[in-house]
């Protein structure tokens, strides 16, 4: 497939959201591949922009299967490939607990019941990784306990099916607790990622949003880390976090800048070590 820009390289944006319903779903497929992307790691919207609101386990699995089936389509659109990654947004804590006027306790309770599904796609090789996290904003101390329940049940399960856990968090930078976290329940930190990381973390593995100025310092840096644009993919706020064409922009400028090495560690060896994925191999299908 060859309708755009090639780069001599894979381009992996590892966070991004699809919506083919109410966003611009594959169209920004389309957008990321004539720019010169190849690879995406599709995380699910959170459920209730989806239109579900959860009260048990099961209920997610429409959240999950709406991601695998665009995710699908796109691994049809990309010279590599589209993987999915599946978990329960932490956001969602605060809509049980505010305005639904569940107890904390309870709310942590439903979102693992959640996560427990997610895993079973994982489980049985349909998605690649799972999601979680903790609320970036303010709460109560009941709700931060929960949440964070919520993140180590999350790590447990990443241990138990040998598989990366992506995490959306607070910003920060020093994670060490959370890489603590994830040692003591057996899956390796560096297979924690830090969706949304800025230009300095400690602890899991970075995930830095394409900002230019962020991604030189990690260039400049020399250790492992990825790429992403956080595309929302919601008509109400177009272009949110960043576009799908950001990452194979940036990842050309590092090229143009002599980068070469921290390309090839950004879109090659941290998703080898992290997902087990081979973005080069891929490309050859």
């Amino acid at each position: 497939m060859s309708d755009g820009v090639d780069l001599p390289t894979p381009v992996l944006d590892d966070h991004l959201h699809l919506d083919p319903d109410a966003g611009r779903g594959l169209d920004a497929v389309a957008d990321f591949r004539r720019l010169g992307g190849t690879h995406l790691l599709v995380v699910n919207k959170p459920s209730w922009q989806l239109g579900v609101e959860a009260d048990e386990a099961a209920d997610f699995d429409a959240v999950f299967e709406r991601t695998l089936a665009v995710v699908a389509r796109a691994d049809e659109m990309l010279p590599g490939r589209a993987w999915p990654v599946l978990g329960v947004h932490p956001g969602l804590v605060s809509r049980l607990v505010d305005d639904r006027g569940i107890a904390p306790d309870e709310a942590a309770t439903l979102m693992c019941a959640g996560l427990e599904r997610a895993a079973t796609y994982v489980a049985d090789g349909r998605a690649l990784a799972l999601k979680s996290g903790r609320p970036h904003y303010d709460t109560t101390d009941d709700v931060w306990a929960a949440s964070n329940r919520v993140l180590r049940h999350a790590l447990s399960l990443g241990a138990r099916e040998d598989c990366p856990v992506q995490l959306h968090t607070e910003e920060s930078e020093d994670l060490s607790e959370v890489a603590d976290w994830a040692a003591e329940r057996g899956l390796s930190p560096e297979r924690v990622v830090k969706h949304y990381a800025g230009p300095c973390l400690d602890g899991p593995t970075p995930s830095v949003m394409a900002r230019t100025e962020w991604l030189r310092a990690h260039a400049e840096r020399g250790e492992p880390f990825l790429m992403e644009t956080d595309f929302v993919d919601d008509p109400d706020r177009p272009g949110a976090v960043m576009g799908p064409k950001t990452v194979p922009r940036r990842t050309r400028l590092l090229l143009d800048e002599g980068y070469e090495a921290a390309v090839r560690r950004a879109h090659v060896e941290t998703p080898r070590t992290v997902y087990g994925v081979d973005t080069l191999a891929t490309l050859e299908r």
